[in-house]
């Protein structure tokens, strides 16, 4: 066994506690990254799981739901708990602009003749080429995905959250 003196483990101690908190941080980051990627995961296809059950206004089961229990819902499968309504659901989380929209982001509606109050909300499930798919639950079709850049989704859309980082 070496003889290791007060003076060489005073000229590495430096060293090697840089690199160990180098390794600490950076595994951190990458943990967190990936511990998000499987929230977000996690978030979507819980809500997917729900696809096909049919609107149903204050409804939170798969017997039928709205909009809102579709993200609450959701969000709980990673233990996050969230207002029960698109309106409460609105005020949390972080401003993301349309263009900068990912999977997992929150997108939320004026459907009424109110343009600019919270009547409808959705999860981002997919961001590509085709455009920007969200799920929610119609009131005529149950739990579905639609395209942002259509017609109608388009016109009533008013921002994007992001809830997961």
């Amino acid at each position: 066994m070496k003889n290791w003196s007060k003076e060489k483990f005073s000229s590495i101690y430096p060293t090697f506690i840089f690199f160990f908190l180098s390794l600490v941080i950076f595994s951190g980051c990458s943990a967190s990254k990936k511990s998000a990627s499987k929230n977000v995961e996690e978030v979507i296809q819980t809500a997917r799981s729900y696809r096909g059950t049919p609107y149903r206004y204050g409804g939170t089961t798969r017997a039928g739901m709205d909009c809102s229990a579709l993200i609450y819902q959701s969000f709980a499968s990673i233990g996050i708990q969230m207002p029960r309504t698109s309106e409460g659901q609105s005020k949390l989380g972080k401003n993301v602009a349309e263009k900068n929209l990912q999977k997992g982001d929150l997108v939320f509606f004026a459907t009424s003749k109110s343009r600019k109050k919270v009547t409808h909300s959705g999860i981002v499930t997919e961001v590509s080429g085709k455009g920007i798919y969200f799920i929610h639950s119609s009131t005529s079709l149950g739990v579905t995905e639609d395209n942002l850049s259509s017609t109608y989704w388009n016109k009533a859309f008013l921002f994007g959250k992001r809830i997961l980082d």
